[in-house]
């Protein structure tokens, strides 16, 4: 099942306070991006976030879920509804967070 952009719009929304949030679609799902760097995304209209240290002491009872078959565990971030949350949660994971892989040059 596919993400809709209007799920997608509403967290942009409760992370309209973060400098350079951006995002990509993907097959159907978003990446999202903070100051270039992956946080993790929406799948099937759910945010999920890479399951750094920072994050998991930022929500301790968070579960882990899948973005997709194959694919790593994420956490399920649940405290949507909450802007100054989200905005910490992002805050807290980002030097955790793997810089950008420079792209390849053809």
């Amino acid at each position: 099942m596919a993400s809709s952009k209007e799920y997608l719009d509403f967290i942009l929304g409760q992370l309209s306070e973060l400098d350079d949030i951006s995002y990509r679609a993907m097959m159907g799902e978003f990446i999202i991006y903070y100051r270039g760097k992956i946080v993790g995304g929406v799948y099937d209209d759910r945010l999920l976030v890479k399951p750094t240290k920072s994050a998991i002491s930022y929500m301790p009872t968070a579960s882990y879920e899948l973005p997709y078959d194959g694919a790593k565990e994420m956490l399920l971030v649940e405290e949507v509804d909450s802007r100054e949350f989200l905005t910490g949660l992002f805050n807290a994971m980002y030097d955790e967070l793997p810089a950008p892989k420079p792209k390849k040059k053809k």
